[in-house]
């Protein structure tokens, strides 16, 4: 995968009397498309610690070497960046982007639909995994371009100024550092479940999606084996549902969690051929920042399982309108309280102030 930033202008239109996006639509087909899965790779590594790690060494390490980079702190001022206190000296920030540019939902590649802060604690016992909704209200500076500086929704920070500034935005809003970025392309879903040979997920309320890959599809209340294709449509679906954008997390975040499941208890790591056909599909096409080393972490997260991590979802007071727009209006008070948690790797706290 060639990976390039390409910024386009985001989904919603944005306040008349503010600044304008800059009109840099292209053909959907000329776009790079982001077939990653970084999120499942660096955790499967975890999984593949011990034993696994130590006999897959030198074909990790190959994989880890061909990543693709990204200058995810290019220009990124020094100063106005968050500090790491003494208690939290050995915790770790992964900030994971997500985007689906096969979602037919979709206007542009460079849109970010999903935005994770990962806090992996010093000890690296345990995860805890804190989606921001995409349309979340913040106040985003200005980009190196001088696009930007005002408010706007946080996944507008990436079409004015890619991963440089969309780190800057969720750093400003968490006053947390980030310490790594990967990339994810949840449309690589499918090939992922495929090559597991399909996951087990519980499906909290029945629907039926027009977005599918071929036309529509119904999903029935309860537990049920879904192949990749299947996975997919349940994990991009948000027009069914009364809290939309909500409902999609929940279900990205269900999604993740059984892949897990079935990477660690099907058989897949003592199995040569399908444990190949699964690194494959996640670590082909992974884009990460150019000092994040996947073998390395696996290896300090050796003992991590999916019982380990907890998702989490930044506390919101509901929606609201911005001039007109529809936005995310976060509730302030308590996500200080739990992004001051992340920042003194307090994990008993994180949990307790994010319910």
């Amino acid at each position: 995968m060639q990976y390039r930033q390409e910024y386009a202008e985001p989904e919603t239109q944005f306040i008349a009397a503010q600044e304008p996006p800059e009109p840099t639509k292209k053909s959907r087909s000329k776009r790079p498309r982001w077939q990653t899965a970084a999120l499942i790779t660096f955790v499967v590594l975890a999984l593949l610690g011990g034993g696994g790690m130590i006999a897959g060494g030198l074909y990790f390490r190959s994989i880890n070497s061909g990543i693709e980079r990204v200058d995810a702190f290019d220009g990124v001022p020094e100063a106005d960046r968050p500090q790491v206190g003494e208690n939290a000296k050995g915790a770790m920030n992964i900030m994971i982007l997500g985007s689906d540019s096969r979602d037919p939902d979709s206007e542009s590649g460079s849109r970010t639909d999903t935005i994770i802060v990962a806090h992996l604690p010093k000890d690296r016992s345990s995860a805890q995994l804190i989606s921001i909704p995409r349309d979340t209200w913040v106040s985003v500076p200005k980009s190196s371009s001088g696009r930007g500086g005002r408010d706007a929704k946080i996944n507008a920070s990436f079409a004015w100024g890619g991963v440089p500034l969309l780190v800057q935005t969720v750093e400003k809003f968490t006053g947390v550092r980030i310490d790594h970025v990967t990339i994810v392309d949840f449309s690589g879903f499918k090939e992922i479940v495929d090559a597991l040979g399909g996951i087990n997920v519980d499906v909290e309320k029945g629907f039926t999606t027009l977005y599918a890959l071929n036309g529509s599809r119904t999903f029935n209340a309860g537990r049920q084996k879904m192949d990749g294709a299947a996975a997919l449509d349940y994990a991009r679906e948000r027009h069914a549902f009364a809290d939309g954008d909500f409902a999609r997390i929940r279900h990205q975040q269900q999604v993740i969690k059984a892949i897990l499941d079935k990477a660690a208890s099907g058989g897949t790591l003592a199995n040569p051929a399908k444990l190949n056909s699964f690194i494959k599909a996640t670590a082909d096409a992974v884009a990460v920042d150019k000092k994040l080393n996947l073998v390395d972490l696996g290896s300090e997260m050796r003992d991590l399982r999916s019982g380990n991590l907890t998702f989490l979802t930044c506390p919101v007071k509901g929606t609201g309108m911005m001039g007109t727009e529809s936005v995310v209006l976060a509730d302030k008070e308590k996500a200080a309280k739990v992004f001051d948690a992340v920042r003194n790797d307090n994990v008993p706290e994180i949990l307790a102030a994010a319910k």
